[in-house]
């Protein structure tokens, strides 16, 4: 066994935010006696984008203030101070590391474009000398696992999914370990309220269908529940489609985008409930969707910026249109489809749509309004609270063609509202009756 190294290590968390089967957090702790941590409340996350929405709207906001909360405390307990900064991390990280003389740090794998402009501008601030310690920490099969490079990533998620399938292996979990205590570190950094950050602060709408709160804590509590005492996993995919509560699906997404539950942690409790319950076309789909997330990540990671691209990764052209009208007549429940409706008000009131909804909504704004498909997902990006940006630009990508569907489908709203929401019940949840 390696002995530690005497120097305080910092680990700059930003979308792992747990301790369970952190892969990064238990690097540092490996390797060194004591270790610190960041999170920043980075202000260019709350700027608009150039499509007129806030990067992160309040719902998102919210979510994450609790999810740090938790991730403070949590790692309190295993001796490690999470500082909080609301700078941005190049200057964050600068001030850290000159205060505590460190040589070493620790932080995910990212790819986007955002993510590594704010890497380089961090190194740019720091000495030659700090060694910057990633690996690839939110994937359900690792990179170096799945037996093909990343240029070999197939352009159908079915043969991607075969082939991790028959020749990758899931890693194990690794279990939480504890740095040393040192009384010399003095954390007075406070974590913002949702004021702080230019929000009002407001209660969860009464019929969310995520009436959740953030954190590991909590998704631990939500995957206990969802798995092991209502055994709604078993019937998941049956119910997956559904529009109205909180248990037609998992709901893991929000925890899974920001890091505060591992995917592998979810694998393999399906694992385990396999074994103590049953195993079934339900158990599977989960993992299914599980691979779906994986896809997406993998086809950002072999397509770089494309995915951002009006052509996307097909580099298609289409004739978009970016009428501002239309635009907001989608974004608040006025097209002329009543399902487009209840669905975009959902969002507006929520911060949440079902899957269902969202292929819905989306296919409409591109296939039917012919919008410029990245509006849309802006949009999204702002007001969702599981945003996760390999899976959203993918999935918008998907429905408007210049992604990975083969088909290049649209889906008919109308006969869609008629199979999913049979009885009007969800449409007349989120109109009010006004339609009907």
């Amino acid at each position: 066994m390696q002995e530690k190294q005497n120097n305080i290590a910092l680990v700059w968390f930003r979308n792992d935010l747990r301790v369970q089967d952190n892969r990064i957090l238990n690097a540092a702790i490996s390797n060194h006696k004591f270790v610190i941590a960041l999170y920043c409340f980075d202000p260019r996350h709350f700027e608009m984008s150039k499509f007129g929405f806030k990067k992160t709207e309040k719902y998102r906001a919210k979510f994450l203030i609790e999810t740090v909360e938790d991730l403070k405390s949590n790692l309190k307990k295993r001796n490690v101070e999470l500082f909080i900064s609301s700078e941005t991390p190049e200057y964050a990280i600068q001030h850290l590391v000159t205060k505590y003389e460190i040589s070493s740090v620790y932080l995910q794998t990212e790819w986007t474009k955002e993510e590594t402009d704010v890497l380089k501008a961090v190194k740019s601030k720091l000495p030659k000398n700090i060694k910057f310690n990633s690996d690839y920490d939110q994937f359900l099969y690792h990179p170096e696992d799945i037996k093909m490079s990343v240029d070999e990533i197939p352009k159908v998620f079915t043969n991607f999914r075969k082939k991790v399938e028959k020749y990758s292996k899931i890693r194990s979990l690794v279990e939480p370990i504890s740095a040393e205590k040192n009384d010399k570190i003095v954390n007075n950094t406070h974590i913002p309220t949702l004021e702080d950050l230019g929000f009002n602060d407001f209660e969860i709408h009464k019929d969310s269908a995520f009436p959740f709160k953030g954190g590991e804590t909590a998704a631990l509590k939500r995957l206990h529940d969802y798995f092991f005492e209502t055994k709604k996993l078993g019937v998941y995919k049956k119910t997956r489609n559904g529009l109205i509560g909180a248990d037609f699906s998992s709901k893991f997404s929000p925890w899974l985008a920001n890091g505060s539950i591992s995917v592998r942690t979810i694998y393999w409790e399906i694992k385990a409930f396999e074994k103590e319950h049953f195993s079934n076309e339900s158990t599977y789909w989960l993992i299914f969707e599980l691979i779906w997330r994986d896809y997406f990540k993998y086809i950002s990671l072999k397509h770089g910026n494309s995915i951002f691209k009006i052509g996307g990764i097909l580099d298609k052209e289409y004739d978009w249109k970016d009428s501002e009208k239309q635009v907001n007549s989608w974004i608040n429940g006025e097209t002329r489809s009543d399902f487009v409706n209840a669905n975009m008000i959902e969002i507006k009131k929520t911060g949440w749509m079902s899957n269902r909804g969202r292929q819905n909504v989306a296919s409409f704004f591109a296939k039917e309004l012919l919008l410029d498909w990245r509006i849309g997902a802006a949009y999204f990006e702002s007001m969702l609270i599981d945003y996760d940006v390999h899976s959203n630009y993918g999935n918008w990508m998907y429905v408007a063609g210049v992604g990975n569907d083969p088909r290049d489908r649209k889906f008919n709203v109308d006969s869609q509202a008629e199979r999913y929401d049979e009885n009007g019940t969800y449409r007349r949840l989120w109109l009010q009756e006004t339609l009907f």
